[in-house]
């Protein structure tokens, strides 16, 4: 669900970003490794040049929204099975542009795309993926130390960028372990027998 999630946003901005910059067949927003977009293939060019970058830069376990039931009840038993994990995924976009005006105006309109929709669910995006019940897309803030951090790990010149937190993302296998039906009766023998002196 983490891929699919995330070509899922980098369709819905393309489709933004042709919107405010006008149409072209080369894809704007990318997914890629961020730590990788100065570098080249040795005859200069590189894929992630010219483009805004999607990259995941973390993904933590959302233990609110976490399930503590190992069992679902059905109309004829019960399912023992895990219960399904959810997911945030911390979102990194950034802008790889050579005139830093339209890396600074690209990333207006991205922040702008969420704050006008931060909501995608497949009643409101139909090309949503159906197993992806809902997409919650909030700015997540840092502070510069947090930031410099980030940006040293990712190995990668700071670009102007923006963080966001993906939220419900459900990793579910869907795995049975074991089935039982309802308990219908319950038999008590009473098999204590106390002598009286």
């Amino acid at each position: 669900m983490i891929s699919e999630s995330f070509k899922f946003l980098v369709e819905e901005l393309n489709t933004y970003l042709s919107q405010k910059l006008g149409v072209t067949t080369d894809q704007r927003l990318v997914l890629g490794n961020v730590g990788k977009a100065l570098d080249n293939d040795g005859s200069g060019n590189n894929a992630l040049t010219g483009k805004a970058i999607l990259s995941l830069v973390n993904v933590e376990e959302d233990r609110v929204a976490k399930q503590q039931d190992a069992f679902v009840k059905t109309d004829t038993g019960i399912t023992y099975q895990n219960p399904p994990l959810y997911l945030n995924l911390y979102a990194l976009f950034s802008v790889n542009r050579t005139d830093y005006g339209d890396s600074l105006k690209w990333l207006a309109y991205i922040v702008q795309f969420f704050q006008f929709q931060n909501v995608f669910t497949p009643l409101s995006n139909p090309n949503l993926d159906i197993r992806i019940q809902k997409l919650i897309v909030d700015l997540y803030n840092l502070n510069f130390e947090q930031i410099n951090q980030m940006w040293s790990i990712l190995g990668g010149k700071y670009l102007p960028s923006v963080l966001y937190k993906v939220r419900q993302i459900t990793i579910d296998e869907d795995a049975i372990t074991m089935e039982s039906g309802f308990i219908k009766e319950v038999d008590v023998n009473d098999t204590l027998k106390l002598a009286v002196s």
